[in-house]
């Protein structure tokens, strides 16, 4: 049930923490982008737990010690830009219009999470052209964008992601739909558990296209 060092265990702590903290996730894709895709039935899978999880590992090993830095900030490593795409998620209590919401909220694992969630499913498209809206377009929307997703991914960052990706795929059998049932567990004697899921819920796009 095990994969010894798949990752380092404070690593495995923290990315635990961030995807139980914020609790289930509830989305859904606003639009595609570009005529073609508008054109053609897309196959979604879901946004998991697990997938945002990669996500992070991969953009900066989930390391929630990360402020901002230039013009990216928090765990994800969101810019501004991305941030207000995303829908502005602020702390609460927070004004979204402060000129450093962003920076308390992209800080912050669960506003960041937030930010993540929006902006991947407004995005969300099938940037490699397989026929698929997976993991790994919404790991690309989230590193190139969702107006440039379609272009090669940075090495280390695929690297990172197909790791990550496929140390829960021979742990639970799937790297699919079904991978919202893997945790990153915080018990070194078992670097990642199936013991329990992150959450019962997890983000399901529609085939909708909105103006």
């Amino acid at each position: 049930m095990a994969i010894i060092n798949a990752f380092p265990a404070a690593a495995i702590v923290c990315l635990s923490a961030l995807l139980s903290a914020a609790g289930p996730v509830d989305a859904h894709p606003q639009q595609l982008f570009g005529q073609q895709q508008q054109q053609q039935q897309q196959q979604y899978q879901p946004l998991t737990e697990v997938c945002l999880g990669c996500i992070c590992e991969a953009i900066s090993s989930c390391n929630q010690t990360l402020m901002c830095e230039g013009d990216v900030c928090g765990v994800f490593r969101i810019t501004w830009a991305y941030w207000y795409d995303s829908g502005k998620p602020v702390l609460p209590g927070d004004n979204p219009n402060d000129a450093h919401a962003h920076v308390r909220c992209l800080n912050n694992p669960d506003c960041a999470k937030k930010s993540a969630i929006g902006y991947l499913t407004r995005f969300a498209q099938d940037c490699n052209h397989d026929g698929v809206v997976d993991c790994l377009d919404y790991a690309s929307i989230h590193k190139l964008g969702g107006y440039g997703c379609s272009a090669p991914l940075n090495v280390e960052y695929k690297e990172k992601f197909d790791k990550c990706q496929n140390d829960v795929y021979h742990l639970s059998g799937s790297i699919g739909q079904d991978n919202n049932n893997a945790i990153f567990s915080n018990n070194p004697q078992a670097d990642i558990d199936l013991r329990s899921p992150f959450t019962s819920e997890s983000v399901r796009p529609t085939n909708t296209v909105n103006s």
